[in-house]
């Protein structure tokens, strides 16, 4: 059983040499979440400690904190003593903590500590390393086994399965970087496991789009073999959105340029980007976002382009993107330099194949 310290004071535990500054001790109130530590005149400590003590029954209360403290990240520097790098947030996680063991009959102190003898800061952050390259491990291997189910579906159907399941292993992934203090070298594996993951399921649903003919919309029929139709004097968003069709919808998409209003289509026409038309801009979000959405494009890659698109379209800095700017200019040196809409879009699509190209290479 660890004794509870109550004033500053330095430690042994089990050979280590640890000088302790006790910051909330289990009579103390907790203050409200946006609880600051106190000034005191002593040296910054670069760790917190949870020092706590339970009766020997009931277990569970053990084991509830023990998957409490899992979760923050906390490492076991010796036994009932957990560690957490010392700064607000990790302060007030550990008070609820602190809180859930007094109510669960326990007993339990909120240190600050300088490692002094037997526990160097190093190897301190080497065990949190380790905790989290083995976090890391067992992602991996979810990301493998999920790669290997992709490669063998064959049933479009399932793949809103696979999809789910990508989510949760993201959301997995999300959980331990937030608790990776140090950066353990575990997460770059993961982080290209992912990046192949959505690579693989975007070409699952790109080559079902432009080889299977069956691209549809609800109320809209097939997208495969139509003629979109938009207005004339074409510029960012309809450019962007003609370079979407033909690259993911449909190779072979055929463009006309009409006036902006009054135009009637014909049956095998889609308008977009237009009075009317089937798809245009939709609340705050402009042509290019909307057939990103209602053609279920989740390449983050075309998420980043559509943010762009959108804020030289809309002009409202929504996302704030650093490469807006310069393609702003570009897309207005193009309007400038060429009246003819078939050509803007022609000289449009080889930018945004190297935008898109651009964006696949910084996430990898």
């Amino acid at each position: 059983m660890v004794a509870l310290p109550t004033h500053r004071q330095t430690l042994l535990l089990n050979g280590s040499k640890i000088q302790v500054y006790p910051t909330t001790q289990s009579g103390d109130t907790i203050p409200a979440m946006s609880r600051k530590t106190e000034t005191r005149s002593k040296p910054a400590a670069p760790w917190l400690l949870l020092i706590h003590q339970f009766p020997a029954k009931p277990a569970y209360q053990r084991v509830k904190i023990w998957r409490r403290l899992q979760a923050l990240g906390a490492v076991a520097v010796k036994n009932a003593v957990y560690a957490l790098p010392a700064n607000e947030q990790t302060q007030e996680d550990f008070e609820w903590v602190l809180k859930e063991i007094v109510e669960g009959g326990g007993d339990a102190l909120i240190c600050e500590a300088r490692m002094v003898d037997g526990l160097s800061d190093d190897q301190i952050g080497a065990m949190f390393n380790a905790a989290r390259d083995a976090d890391y491990d067992t992602l991996a291997k979810e990301a493998r086994a999920l790669d290997e189910m992709i490669a063998d579906e064959a049933n479009p159907g399932a793949r809103a399965d696979l999809k789910a399941r990508l989510a949760r292993l993201k959301a997995g992934v999300a959980q331990t970087v937030a608790i990776d203090f140090f950066g353990a070298n575990g997460r770059e594996t993961v982080d290209g496991l992912l990046a192949a993951l959505e690579v693989r399921l975007m070409e699952k649903d790109h080559m079902e789009l432009t080889t299977t003919g069956h691209a549809t919309i609800e109320g809209h029929g097939t997208l495969r073999g139509r003629v979109w139709v938009t207005r004339r004097d074409v510029h960012v968003d309809r450019i962007a959105s003609a370079w979407l069709v033909r690259r993911f919808i449909d190779p072979a998409a055929q463009f006309k340029f009409v006036p902006a209003k009054g135009y009637k289509p014909h049956a095998d026409e889609l308008r977009f980007d237009m009075f009317e038309a089937e798809f245009t801009h939709e609340g705050d979000r402009c042509t290019f976002e909307v057939l990103l959405t209602k053609t279920g494009l989740k390449d983050r890659a075309l998420v980043a382009i559509g943010e762009i698109v959108h804020d030289i379209d809309l002009k409202d800095a929504k996302f704030g993107r650093e490469e807006t700017s310069g393609i702003g200019h570009l897309m207005t040196g193009l309007g400038n330099a060429q009246g003819d809409d078939m050509v803007r879009i022609e000289r449009g699509a080889a930018m945004f194949d190297d935008l898109y190209a651009y964006f696949h290479k910084k996430r990898a």
